[in-house]
């Protein structure tokens, strides 16, 4: 199938600033992701990355523009219809968790894929196979609020991939983590990236868009930049890493 997993036409967020002045975040991107790929966005502070992922899963409102997600145009949806489709279709792993407070860890990650339909039995083994990846097994029954920070974010990437999601998009997950956490996630990341997941990542590091089939880069809310890494670079990437990109 050639449908790409999403894409965008002349996508635009125009915010109001104090005193009512126009703030330009995103400028007009196309963008097209396909079924499969793994997408890094780069850029510095400002540019527009993590509110232009906002609204690839409809958690922030387009000013212009189309959005696209599996064939379905879904810029026109309303805020119901938004949330139905990221129930089915998309999973959210930010920088800061977002986990549910009052639920355990077992019930935070399985909440997603029973929302979407699953049987209880299939959560459960989704839930004990993304825990036991991400070494949290033995934090099942634990409240959040129990957990470190690197624990929460494991458990927040596990939840994001609960429903086994047709596009999974990621705000800077790495960025509170220490080494050893990184790690952790980007196995993960990498392990269903291999088996067909199709995933949009913003980070500020060479090294974990170094994981990426392909690196887009914002400024002042345009692409400015949209290379293919090149595979033998890709496996070799590491902390001191310069990203290689062709055409």
């Amino acid at each position: 199938m050639n449908t790409p997993a999403l894409h965008t036409v002349g996508l635009v967020k125009v915010y109001q600033a104090g005193g009512g002045l126009p703030v330009h975040a995103v400028r007009g991107i196309d963008l097209q992701v396909a079924r499969g790929e793994f997408v890094a966005i780069m850029g510095p502070s400002g540019s527009g990355k993590s509110t232009l992922v906002h609204m690839l899963g409809g958690l922030d409102v387009r000013t212009s523009g189309e959005i696209w997600i599996d064939g379905r145009r879904a810029d026109t949806l309303n805020e119901s219809a938004w949330a139905i489709l990221r129930r089915q279709k998309i999973g959210f792993v930010f920088q800061f968790f977002n986990l549910v407070d009052n639920m355990t860890v077992a019930d935070n990650v399985e909440l997603p894929a029973l929302l979407a339909g699953a049987s209880p039995k299939h959560a459960r083994e989704r839930r004990e196979y993304l825990l036991g990846k991400l070494k949290l097994t033995d934090k099942a029954d634990s409240a959040p609020g129990r957990l470190s920070g690197g624990e929460q974010q494991r458990v927040a990437l596990a939840r994001a991939l609960a429903n086994q999601p047709q596009v999974l998009l990621a705000d800077e997950p790495t960025g509170n983590l220490d080494s050893s956490n990184t790690r952790d996630v980007l196995s993960l990341l990498g392990e269903v990236h291999r088996e067909g997941q199709t995933i949009v990542m913003v980070t500020h590091e060479a090294r974990v868009a170094g994981l990426a089939d392909r690196v887009v880069t914002l400024m002042d809310g345009q692409i400015i930049d949209d290379g293919v890494i090149a595979p033998t670079r890709r496996r070799k990437t590491g902390p001191g890493d310069v990203v290689e990109l062709r055409g």
